[in-house]
């Protein structure tokens, strides 16, 4: 696993110098168009649970398909250096779950869920089934059948 952590921190998957307010405006408008919602991924390159998560994402069939069939997936960058306030403000504040954390919105850009990700771990990574099974319960479909 520590390979895996130094191969995304490598990748800089957080950009700490991004305009987060427009990186979600951009998904937002995105998942309007494609009929996806947002998934942000809330975190910094100093966050080893962040970067495992990304590259898990990646490196899973299942999730990475569950993700990308049904998810803008982006990452929005809290670091000492650039804590991002008006976007935690907007994502109606996720840092209060630890990190990483998943804020979902839908496709008018709305927060719909916020996901401590301490519930999809599984000994020092992630639960193929509990992440396939989150990302599923929040697809636009599971949630307009809802209502």
């Amino acid at each position: 696993m520590v390979a895996v952590t130094t191969a995304c921190a490598q990748n800089k998957i957080y950009d700490e110098n991004i305009n987060a307010m427009q990186q979600i405006d951009q998904a937002v408008a995105q998942a309007a168009q494609s009929g996806k919602y947002v998934l942000c991924q809330v975190g910094g390159n100093w966050c080893p649970w962040c970067l495992r998560f990304a590259d898990f994402v990646q490196s899973d069939t299942a999730v990475n398909q569950a993700m990308h069939d049904n998810f803008i997936y982006i990452h929005i960058n809290y670091s000492k250096n650039n804590k991002n306030p008006e976007a935690m403000k907007r994502l109606a504040n996720p840092a209060r779950f630890g990190f990483p954390v998943f804020v979902i919105l839908n496709e008018k850009g709305e927060v719909i869920h916020i996901q401590n990700s301490a519930y999809l771990e599984e000994g020092n990574g992630y639960d193929e089934k509990k992440v396939v099974d989150f990302l599923l319960h929040w697809t636009p479909k599971a949630v307009k059948e809802l209502k």
